[in-house]
């Protein structure tokens, strides 16, 4: 099974994908200036930063030749190298270069750049959840190579959100439950939701992008022994059983079920993970203790890679990013007051 992805590549992506070295085994674009997002208009769409993320399979030959190509895209940082550049990359955040509010073919947008084997780890484990979290949500595919590894590992991703949501959802529930739940874990325990992101973001996602959320979770929703799907009534049935919420975190990625132990398991029993999860799946609270486990991840992933996007962006710019992430929030807030 490949990703359903959306392919439709207009001009004005293939125009900024030409101004970066082509060394590119995955490239995506996705946010509010590629989804429509409810409350947004067409015109105010056209206006809001468009946002990339480019894997690449060795980020030092990359930045070099970006370096080359693109010096003005970086911060003072570019005066460390390619070398130094990739090793901030990669050991710290969430293993990932940003470059941000930089003018493009009429546009602004923002790059980040990550390593393939961290973005299959993430995807596979959630290891920060940072990356794999995005494609939760529709993004726009640019370029996809033939990694089978890669193709796998966001399959597996969406499988990953589908059963950490059943696991915090009730027994029956509706379509847009689901698409909230999934939309919403990358947002859990992220402190930018509390200051700097407009607060109803996960609903306005979902809102305008119902068919395209259907694209990338119909085939594995059939396809789920666990549920009973409705499409055409929008209501999904799942076995909330001890032996079926034990399968499905048994089914949950690994840093999420490390993350789950440490919650529930007392310093220095050092259980083994499967008696520790038969544990939680006989839990009421079962579903409260998976979203713990997402929080603890998203948290710590969020602060770190923001403290080190301030680096990379440098100052101004990040004063100036945050500035327009404040005024969004605030601009949210005041259209949901009565």
């Amino acid at each position: 099974m490949t990703l359903p992805a959306l392919q439709n590549t207009s001009v004005l992506y293939r125009r900024i994908l030409s101004q970066f070295p082509q060394d590119i085994s995955l490239a995506f674009a996705y946010g509010s200036g590629v989804f429509k997002q409810n409350g947004t208009s067409q015109g105010q769409m056209g206006k809001n930063m468009l946002d990339f993320v480019f894997a690449v399979d060795d980020p030092v030959t990359w930045h070099t030749m970006n370096l080359m190509q693109n010096r003005k895209h970086y911060s003072v940082l570019k005066f460390l190298g390619p070398r130094k550049i990739s090793r901030i990359q990669e050991e710290h955040g969430a293993g990932v270069y940003y470059n941000t509010l930089i003018p493009m073919d009429g546009r602004i947008m923002k790059y980040g750049v990550i390593s393939t084997d961290s973005l299959i780890d993430d995807l596979l484990h959630w290891k920060t959840m940072y990356i794999a979290g995005r494609l939760h949500k529709p993004v726009k595919i640019l370029v996809q190579g033939e990694n089978g590894k890669m193709r796998a590992a966001l399959v597996g991703n969406l499988k990953s959100a589908v059963t950490a949501s059943f696991l915090m959802l009730p027994e029956s529930f509706s379509e847009e439950d689901l698409l909230l739940q999934i939309a919403g874990l990358s947002y859990a325990g992220d402190f930018r939701m509390v200051i700097g992101e407009d607060r109803s973001k996960v609903a306005n996602i979902v809102k305008e992008n119902v068919q395209h959320f259907r694209i990338l979770y119909n085939n594995i929703l059939q396809e789920c022994p666990q549920v009973v799907y409705k499409p055409q009534q929008g209501k999904l049935e799942v076995d909330k059983s001890p032996e079926g919420q034990f399968v499905q975190l048994m089914a949950l990625p690994r840093t999420l079920q490390q993350r789950i132990t440490r919650l529930v398991d007392p310093p220095g029993k050092n259980r083994d993970v499967e008696e520790i999860l038969l544990q939680v799946a006989q839990d009421p609270d079962c579903g409260s203790v998976v979203q713990q486990g997402i929080s603890s991840i998203v948290k710590s992933s969020s602060i770190t890679q923001t403290a080190k996007g301030i680096a990379t962006a440098g100052l101004l710019k990040s004063l100036s990013y945050s500035t327009k992430k404040l005024q969004k929030m605030w601009k949210g807030w005041r259209m949901k007051k009565p």
